[in-house]
């Protein structure tokens, strides 16, 4: 198939569409150290990546990106960077009035995780959630989102819905197990919310360290998004790829045999080396 996705803007880069696909990493420094950051981005932006990802776990963390912003500025270097927010609603919300897009994981950013469930199974489980329930968490949801998707909409800032597989919230594992359904529902039901919000800066993902369920799982994500008009870019990548040539062969296997298939805007490889590399 090919998978045709609406265009986001992130800073002054362009993403999805008929644009190149974006290629990005992550920093693996302290928040707070604002140099190293710095030094370590420079060197990833000399790399070639075209975004640059920062971990804001909390609001100090949040609240320093305005240092590593200015200092990366000053050096010249203008790339967008991004907010990564796992547990914090507060760092999102403060990251997202400093940098170009943030990037939640639905199954820890609001509700609780799995791994406080018990449930590990990767089979579609008997739910304890009833139907009444289930759609008033989906409604908690929205409301607990809206304020950081209105900080988005005041300073034009992206979200990334990152879902992950290993980190799916209990309702969804309930339901439909520790699977590819499970994470294909998750981040529709975030982009149907964004959409009922007005919001389209989106960018969305299905990452796993398995490339066979990462494939099927991005092939399922885009038939289901264009079935349902929200075609937003995606971001692909393998968890947990490890280092040397194991980690480029696996990150080579899983992202390419998703390419092949026309799909994805973006890539990150993720390799527990120097992001530069």
């Amino acid at each position: 198939m090919q998978y045709t996705s609406k265009v986001v803007k992130i800073g002054d880069l362009f993403l999805g569409g008929n644009n190149p696909i974006r290629i990005q990493s992550m920093t693996n420094t302290n928040t707070l150290d604002t140099v190293s950051t710095v030094n370590q981005a420079i060197r990833m932006i000399n790399a070639g990546s075209e975004l640059v990802r920062i971990t804001a776990p909390g609001v100090r963390e949040a609240e320093n990106l305005v240092k590593i912003k200015e200092r990366l500025y000053s050096e010249g270097f203008r790339v967008p960077l991004i907010a990564d927010i796992h547990f914090n609603p507060k760092a999102a919300e403060i990251a997202a009035t400093i940098v170009e897009k943030v990037r939640i994981n639905p199954g820890n950013y609001i509700v609780t995780s799995r791994k406080d469930s018990g449930i590990t199974n990767s089979k579609p489980a008997l739910s304890h959630y009833s139907e009444f329930d289930y759609r008033k968490e989906l409604e908690e949801i929205q409301s607990n989102i809206y304020p950081l998707i209105e900080i988005c909409k005041q300073h034009g800032t992206a979200i990334r819905i990152g879902v992950n597989h290993g980190s799916l919230g209990n309702r969804i594992v309930e339901r439909y197990g520790d699977s590819i359904e499970g994470m294909v529902v998750s981040a529709i039901e975030y982009a149907r919310i964004c959409k009922q919000l007005d919001f389209h800066n989106l960018v969305l993902s299905v990452k796993s360290s398995n490339t066979v369920m990462m494939l099927n799982a991005y092939r399922e994500l885009a038939h289901r998004l264009q079935q349902e008009d929200l075609n937003y870019p995606l971001h692909l990548g393998v968890t947990e790829a490890g280092d040397g040539e194991q980690g480029r062969m696996k990150s080579i296997v899983g992202i390419g045999a998703v390419l092949v298939h026309g799909i994805g805007d973006t890539i990150r490889v993720s390799l527990t080396e120097e992001p530069e590399d």
